[in-house]
């Protein structure tokens, strides 16, 4: 029994002819179009060509991009990519932080660092932690670690400042300031030296000037005059040994002066006496001199 379905299908007839025979084909009932036709086609066709468009854009956008940037096989513009790491050439700025393990210029040039505000350079840990920190300002130079130290081309320590002591290992401290060198406590050194031509001043305004030495002070002037000036009293002691003033003629011209008076009279003055061997002593002044050769004090 066929039904209605059976008879809306199409229904394609296949006739065998034999040569010579002509035969009438019978027309199909229903005829059933293959293919995208009206508005779906004209979509289709706007959509591929939109995408082509796109596509061309996209490519000259690339093309644009690689030619402003400056893509090359070795890296990007001034940027090059070579076995040792990255090479930078020209002035470059950096809006975040640079990490690298070593940062050099090239032999025929310097390293310049350049910001507006400052410079900052960190160290750190395995654990994150700053451990040592230079910043250089406008105003100040800043640097927090626990040791500072400043070297020479073959590794001999030049300044070493740490929370103990500061050590200048130099051979030779030059202070070149019109007022000299200010030192609010004590300074220990084996050797205090003027430039040539130069005069050494030693002086404590408000307080007392105190020369130590376990073995000896050598005051020395090869061209000129060696002077002691004190507002009250200046004493050359040493504990173990004697005071030798070497000289051709020693002047004491401020020296009181007795005037002549009674015997027995001293007026409270000494008189200066000189053994042969070159010993000082004192001596109670009398109307005649008091010093005698042959002193119980010289023997």
């Amino acid at each position: 029994m066929r039904t209605s379905e059976d008879t809306e299908m199409v229904r394609e007839q296949y006739t065998t002819t034999t040569p010579g025979t002509s035969l009438e084909r019978p027309k199909n009932e229903y005829v059933y179009k293959i293919g995208i036709y009206g508005w779906r086609k004209r979509c289709l066709y706007l959509f591929v060509l939109l995408l082509l468009i796109i596509l061309v854009v996209n490519f000259s956008l690339t093309i644009w991009i690689l030619k402003v940037m400056w893509f090359s096989p070795t890296g990007m513009g001034h940027l090059r990519v070579t076995k040792e790491g990255l090479r930078l050439e020209g002035e470059s700025e950096f809006l975040f932080p640079l990490y690298a393990k070593e940062i050099h210029s090239r032999v025929d040039s310097s390293l310049l660092l350049q910001s507006t505000h400052n410079v900052t350079v960190n160290a750190r840990n395995s654990n994150g932690e700053v451990t040592g920190r230079l910043n250089v300002g406008p105003k100040m130079v800043e640097f927090h670690g626990q040791q500072f130290q400043i070297n020479s081309k073959d590794g001999k320590p030049l300044f070493t400042v740490d929370e103990n002591e500061v050590v200048i290992g130099t051979d030779k401290l030059r202070v070149t300031g019109p007022e000299g060198a200010l030192f609010e406590h004590s300074v220990e050194t084996p050797l205090v030296k003027a430039e040539a031509f130069k005069q050494l001043r030693l002086e404590s305004p408000t307080r007392s000037l105190s020369m130590d030495a376990p073995r000896g002070i050598n005051i020395k002037a090869q061209a000129g005059n060696i002077e002691a000036l004190s507002q009250m009293d200046i004493k050359l002691h040493s504990s173990d040994g004697v005071l030798l003033l070497d000289a051709e003629t020693v002047r004491l011209p401020k020296l009181p002066e007795g005037t002549r008076g009674g015997s027995g009279i001293s007026q409270g003055l000494y008189e200066i006496c000189v053994c042969p061997d070159g010993k000082l002593y004192l001596s109670v002044a009398g109307v005649g001199s008091t010093c005698h050769e042959y002193s119980r004090v010289c023997q």
